[in-house]
Parts: structure tokens; sequence; C-alpha cells
């Protein structure tokens, strides 16, 4: 089971380090391909996002129908192949076209990776797999900003996106040599109008489904949202670009932790409780954020304390309302990863990218629009997760969800 977990979360970090190594060479990307409006840079997070959130709609029948191992080799090739045209642009265009291609290739491992998973295991295994994935995935985010600013001092932005490209070919030979398919023959689903549009009815149609993955779409819409104006933030607000790295690792690091805290008590409290519990601390925390700032204003490291406990809440509540979302799909895993990956990714990034286009160099935008993400997502997720009665002479209170 080790390397299974390793081999997903490598797979996952491929979407991360894709999106993080950026954050440091906006700037020099900037200068270099002539991009005359700061906030318009965002465009190299947002189009790979977009990319990446629409291209699920064609893995997931696919991999319903001819499996899962195939497609995902396929995914990673392209990711490697639109890596390096990428890194060989010379034009903004060209550059914001080879992201976009690269954010439809790496949509396979999201895809894949959450129908593999289901594919194997259900539930609060599901949950805990995913969380134990998690704690490696969340590394990237601490490293990826620091390995954006090595490559910066030796050489061009150009190199980190070489960099993803190497990345992407060891993840095809591992899972060529190393990951059996996963999906039975007598599993497999026909390819058919009929058979996605009734996939497509039962995934949106479903309570558990469609609110839990709302949830995550605000949720990551504030986290796509940090993402986009945490460089402007760290270089215009607080006038340190020499922390970006450092400042993204102490934010990412909390979430690293949550990550390995739910693989450990999701089991005892079930992925429920834990996902509402954590939605609540995380929305506490951002209006105090807010509130703090709006009234007695903030230094660099008020910024990264309190932002570093918001955050903390995040990797309790990704994999366990994940789980919840594709509890009762198990038949249809490849389809519904897919759709509730299509709202999850586009619906995060264009949140994300409408708050980070209001930046006006203070933090109050990114902290009204992130308030505001985790606030309707605790409500949502209340309403998509309600608790079981329990029937009478019956022993403890069951959680149907869990």
């Amino acid at each position: 089971m080790r390397e299974f977990v390793a081999l997903v979360a490598a797979l996952m970090a491929s979407n991360a380090l894709a999106i993080d190594a950026m954050l440091p060479a906006l700037p020099a990307i900037g200068d270099s391909l002539h991009v005359a409006q700061a906030n318009h840079r965002q465009l190299v997070i947002t189009v790979y996002l977009i990319g990446f959130g629409i291209a699920q709609l064609i893995y997931g029948p696919l991999s319903d129908r001819f499996g899962r191992k195939g497609l995902l080799v396929v995914g990673l090739g392209l990711y490697v192949v639109f890596a390096t045209v990428a890194g060989l642009a010379a034009s903004f265009p060209l550059l914001l076209a080879a992201r976009t291609m690269q954010g439809v290739a790496a949509a396979s491992t999201r895809v894949l990776v959450m129908a593999i998973v289901r594919d194997r295991y259900q539930g609060s295994a599901m949950a805990r797999i995913m969380s134990l994935a998690m704690i490696v995935f969340m590394i990237v985010p601490i490293l990826a900003p620091s390995f954006g600013q090595g490559v910066l001092a030796i050489s061009s932005w150009r190199h980190i996106f070489i960099g993803l490209a190497v990345y992407g070919l060891i993840l095809t030979l591992w899972v060529i040599l190393r990951l059996p398919e996963t999906l039975a023959p007598a599993a497999r689903r026909a390819l058919s109008f009929a058979s996605i549009g009734q996939a497509t009815k039962e995934t949106l149609g479903n309570r558990a489904s469609i609110g839990n993955t709302i949830t995550v779409t605000l949720v990551m819409g504030g986290l796509f949202s940090f993402i986009t104006s945490i460089q402007q933030i760290v270089f215009d607000v607080f006038g340190r670009p020499d922390l970006i790295g450092l400042v993204f690792a102490c934010i990412a690091g909390p979430m690293a932790l949550s990550s390995y805290a739910n693989s450990r008590l999701v089991h005892r409290f079930g992925p429920r409780r834990l996902l509402l519990t954590a939605l609540a601390g995380f929305s506490v925390a951002a209006l105090i954020h807010l509130v703090v700032t709006e009234t007695m204003g903030e230094t660099i490291w008020a910024f990264v304390l309190m932002q570093a406990l918001t955050m903390s809440s995040f990797g309790l509540i990704g994999s366990n309302a994940g789980a919840l979302a594709m509890e009762p799909l198990g038949h249809i895993a490849g389809t519904a990863s897919s759709l509730q990956g299509v709202i999850t990714t586009v619906g995060g990034a264009l949140i994300g990218y409408a708050i980070g286009q209001n930046f006006n160099g203070t933090t109050l935008p990114f902290l009204i629009g992130f308030s505001s993400c985790a606030i309707l997502a605790l409500l949502i997720a209340y309403w998509a997760n309600p608790a079981m009665i329990k029937p009478p002479g019956q022993g403890p209170s069951h959680i149907k969800t869990e």
C-alpha cells in the first residue's frame, strides 16, 4: 500500500507543482514576454486551471469504458509535451495556449487518481488513503515556490517548465512499470450518450454528490484566490519578494499537518463530522483574519500567522468532502469524478480569478472573498450531509454518509 499511496501523491503533486512553482516567476515571465498589466500575469495560473477543469469531462467517461492505466499514460505524456512547449514559448499568447493544454493533460491525473482510489477503497478507507496521499502532496506547495526561486537564481523561468517535463516523464515511467489496471473488464460501461447522460444525471442529482462538490468548489475558490494573489501580496503589499518561498511554506505546512491528522482521525470520527468541524474552524479563522486586518492592519508575519491558522483546516476538508461526494457513486466512479472535478476546478479557478482581479494593493479584497467562500461552503456542507437519526431500539446513532 505504501507505494500505491506514494504514486497517488506523486500524481496529485504534478498538478500542484505546475501551479505553485510558477509563483516566483510571474514577474520574470511578464517582463520577458512584455505583459503590461501586472494582474494579467495571473492568467498563467488561471488558464492552466481552466484547461485542467474542462478536460475532466473527457477522461471520466473514457476511463469508465477503456480503463484507467492507458489513459493515464497518455495524459502524462501530453503533460511532458506541453510543459516543454511552454518552456520554449516566444510570446505570452503561446505560453497561455501551452499552459491551457498542459492543464488539459494534467486533468487525467485528477480524474483517474480519484477513480483508481475509488476502485480499490470506499468511505472512511478512501478518505484515509487520500489523506495519506495529501501529506506527501502538501509537501509540494511548501517546496515548489522555493524550487522556482532556485531555478531563477541560476537560470531563466523557462527551465521551470523543463523541470516539470522531466517530472512528468518520471511519472509516466512509474505508472507504466508499477501501476496495474484497477477497473475490471466486467465493470466497464458502454461509451454512449445514454450511458453518459444517465451517469451525469445521477452525479448532479445526488444530494451528497452535488452538495459536497459545491462545498469543495467554494473552498478551492478561496485556495485559488490565495494562489493567484500571494505573489502580489508578498511582493507589492509587504515589499518582501525574497520571502515568497518561506511565506508559502509557512502557510502550506499546517495544511500538510492537518492532512496527517485526518488520516488518523477519520476512522474514529467519520468524514462527515470532521468535514463540518473543519469548515466551522475554517470560517471562524477567516473572519477573524478579516476583522483584525480591517481594524488593526497587519505585518507580513501577522498575515502569515493568521493565514496559516485558517489553512490548517484545509487538510480536513478536501479529502473528506471528496470521499463523501464519491461515496454513493462507485459504479460510475470515472464519470462522477470527472464531473465533480470540472465543477470544483473550473468553478474554483473562476472564483479565485475574480477575487484576484480585485487586488488593489492591499490584502482586503482577498480576505473578503476568502471569508465569503468559507462561510458559504459551511452552509452548503450542512445541507449536503444531514445527520441520520437512529431508529428506535438500536444502538448509537449512525451517520449514513460515513
